[in-house]
């Protein structure tokens, strides 16, 4: 079973390093080789995304290793999805994401959706500058159980808000577990808007968002 570990290990390590193209080739020979599709997206790329978050939030790597991180595990998710598929292996769950409307930052969007997905979830985006009753349409028609709005501005803040009301009015907001982030987004305004949680980056996102799938 070394050599087992050993793949699964590999696949880990070439995600930390954005090596796209090698991993490809790794999860494409892991499989081959009767390695688990389950357990390489759990123990190969899930781990090796853990291991980026967490060096993200220690300030040990910054966004552009993240993102290179996430590209590489894109590739091998393609390569993996198929037998996923044939394993019978399904997301944990769904989650919303978007940035506000009157916001056309999405850097920050960008990595919790990688960060989400390095945890086993299934992420619509729904972009940037996003109407709020685009926002409620997409909650009414999906099982999403969770819905993350990010605000760069302190002047598209009150977006998360009109959201959130929005919601209530239309007799979703049990629906799903609003999460709010962005620079000038605090836990005293995720309070007082009626969120149900807030994180500072995208690593702790990720952690409080997958614990809603418990």
């Amino acid at each position: 079973m070394a050599d087992y570990a050993e793949q699964l290990n590999e696949i880990s390590e070439l995600l930390q390093k954005g090596k796209a193209k090698d991993i490809v080739l790794s999860v494409q020979t892991a499989l081959e080789q009767g390695v688990g599709a389950a357990d390489i997206l759990e123990k190969g790329l899930i781990a090796g995304m853990s291991v980026i978050g967490g060096k993200f939030k220690r300030g040990e790597v910054f966004v552009p290793e993240v993102l290179i991180a996430a590209r590489a595990m894109n590739k091998a998710s393609e390569v993996l999805k198929p037998a996923l598929s044939e394993a019978g292996v399904t997301p944990v769950g769904k989650a919303l994401i978007c940035t506000v409307k009157g916001d056309l930052h999405d850097i920050g969007k960008n990595l919790v959706k990688m960060m989400l997905e390095g945890k086993g979830i299934e992420v619509s985006d729904l972009g940037v500058d996003c109407d709020t009753q685009k926002v409620v349409d997409e909650v009414k028609a999906s099982d999403a159980k969770v819905l993350c709005l990010s605000a760069l501005l302190t002047t598209t803040m009150m977006a998360q808000k009109d959201v959130i009301d929005a919601l209530k009015s239309a007799g979703i907001r049990d629906k799903v577990k609003v999460m709010v982030g962005g620079a000038p987004v605090t836990q005293s305004f995720a309070d007082e808007i009626g969120a149900d949680a807030y994180t500072s980056d995208a690593a702790s996102a990720a952690e409080v968002c997958r614990a809603f799938y418990n």
